[in-house]
């Protein structure tokens, strides 16, 4: 099998660079590499090109129109059985290619997903952000495990399809605000088999603040309403959870403001939630810091995915607006 990997860059270059330094070091080495500049500013043009002599590695120049898009210009371009899409903010595994090659042969999947995890370079801040975005007890640890909610969606971070399905599917209609999900959607109804391969996880760095975090949460709660307005059925009671624990967090406030006999019960109950964050977190990363900081990253995570989900349930769904 050969794998065609589709990577569409925005003003990342320093990101692309460490991402083509772990592809050099794959052993399965039956793929090419097509990097997609997304009309950038600061582009990659001259690093890309170093990696040459070390990679089967192309590199295009397009007007931005976002990545669902620039994917699409990557699809039409490839030469692989099998295409796999990347983030530009992912380091991968040096047998990733081999886990999938081997799953994919004894599975026959047409499209897969896989999980991320914290690479042991990243800040303190990346991974709690990690720890938050996996963890069973937010609503990031649905996502890129075997306890998903209905159909498995996979994620553009880590995602493949096969080439029949780019041939009979198409490529992603939207180019942003869940247009992953929207396209694994797409290929669900048309018949085709996706499932995770759970060994096939990347190092995802997502961001290295938390107002940078915030900003990436919040319009992940808005893309969540944007799949509604096209798949309704595909809004799960799980997808409001953050917006109610947004929702009860502001009341929790308001309590101990003007109300004492509930603000106990509230701060109880918040209280308790996230020293259980805290001590999961120490447990699985063996720092403090960083446990302290997961909870915080939860927090954000809850809220700035709520506080997303709810401006566009009004804005879209109660008062229909475009």
């Amino acid at each position: 099998m050969f794998f065609s990997i589709i990577i569409p860059l925005y003003n990342r270059p320093q990101e692309i660079d460490e991402l083509l330094t772990t592809l050099t070091k794959q052993t399965y080495t039956q793929f090419e590499v097509l990097v997609i500049e997304d009309g950038s500013v600061n582009d990659a043009k001259e690093i890309v090109a170093s990696y040459a002599d070390r990679l089967d590695v192309k590199y295009f120049f397009k007007p931005n129109e976002g990545q669902g898009f620039t994917r699409n210009f990557g699809f039409e371009r490839a030469k692989g059985d099998y295409f796999v899409i990347f983030d530009s903010d992912c380091l991968i595994p040096e047998d990733y290619l081999e886990i999938v090659s081997a799953y994919l042969f004894e599975h026959q999947l047409d499209a897969y997903g896989g999980p991320d995890a914290a690479h042991q370079t990243f800040t303190p801040v990346q991974k709690a952000i990690s720890y938050a975005m996996t963890s069973p007890f937010t609503t990031g640890g649905i996502r890129g495990n075997k306890k998903h909610v209905g159909q498995f969606h996979p994620r553009s971070f880590n995602m493949g399809v096969s080439r029949k399905v780019w041939e009979k599917v198409g490529g992603f209609i939207l180019t942003r605000l869940g247009e992953d999900i929207e396209y694994s959607i797409r290929i669900h109804e048309n018949g085709f088999k996706i499932g995770l391969i759970p060994a096939a996880k990347v190092y995802h760095k997502r961001r290295t603040s938390f107002s940078q975090f915030y900003k990436q949460l919040h319009f992940f709660g808005r893309a969540r309403i944007n799949i509604y307005k096209h798949f309704p059925k595909e809004l799960k009671l799980i997808h409001f959870f953050p917006a109610v624990a947004t929702v009860g967090m502001m009341l929790t406030i308001l309590f101990n403001i003007f109300y004492w006999p509930l603000a106990y019960v509230c701060n109880f109950i918040v209280g308790l939630y996230f020293l259980l964050i805290f001590f999961h977190a120490w447990q699985v990363n063996k720092s403090i810091k960083i446990a302290f900081l997961s909870v915080i990253a939860s927090f954000i995570q809850l809220t700035a995915y709520g506080l997303g989900f709810i401006q566009d349930l009004f804005k879209r769904v109660i008062f229909k607006q475009s």
